[in-house]
């Protein structure tokens, strides 16, 4: 039987991972495979810069879509994918095969979710989450001046000319598209447990 897909889509900061490892732990991790996009980032140097030589990360065209697309399309198949885990900052010589099993659910988590038609279309529930910009920002900043190094002005720079024109252009206008809108605010504990009801009630449907 091909697994029950899970997508989890939203904008940098919103908390995507943690509602991933969430579902996960509530389904019960070993009946979870879990497919990270992030993986699939170009190196930098085939990453695309803006007018100030600055590299920009957030357009659809920094993940190799075409080795993402065959990898998922092989995991809902049923087939076992190796994957290298990435690392932001890494040298180079680090290196970290990852092997993904299908199981009973496989949760995609990823920007591109809906904008790769690829992938999209083998979504059984798609989740959006969804916090207001300004929570974004300050998670943004926090997360890559602790785990990063960046200097705030960088990461404010990064914000304003590539995070939210991407989110605009690429995330926001998919939010109705989704199966489920995830506020994750002072709304998320209710939040959650109408979306592991939804989940649960199609998982069984799946069976």
């Amino acid at each position: 039987m091909n697994p029950f897909v899970i997508g989890i889509c939203g904008g940098s900061g919103s908390g995507k991972t943690t509602l991933l490892r969430k579902i996960s732990g509530e389904l019960g991790e070993p009946n979870v495979s879990v497919f990270t996009m992030d993986n699939y980032y170009f190196k930098i140097n085939k990453q695309r810069k803006d007018q100030k030589g600055v590299v920009n990360f957030d357009l659809p065209t920094a993940l190799n879509e075409k080795q993402l697309v065959q990898d998922l399309r092989q995991l809902v198949n049923g087939e076992q994918i190796k994957v290298q885990e990435y690392f932001f900052n890494s040298p180079p010589d680090k290196k970290v095969t990852l092997t993904i099993t299908p199981k009973n659910v496989l949760i995609v988590e990823g920007l591109f979710l809906f904008h790769y038609p690829g992938v999209q279309k083998r979504i059984d529930f798609s989740v959006f989450v969804d916090v207001n910009m300004d929570t974004q920002l300050k998670r943004r900043v926090h997360r890559d001046q602790k785990s990063r190094g960046y200097k705030k002005e960088d990461i404010i720079y990064q914000w304003n000319n590539h995070v939210t024109p991407c989110y605009k252009k690429f995330i926001l206008p998919y939010r109705e598209q989704a199966s489920f809108i995830f506020r994750n605010d002072q709304n998320a504990e209710t939040d959650f447990k109408t979306l592991m009801g939804l989940i649960g009630k199609k998982i069984n449907k799946n069976k």
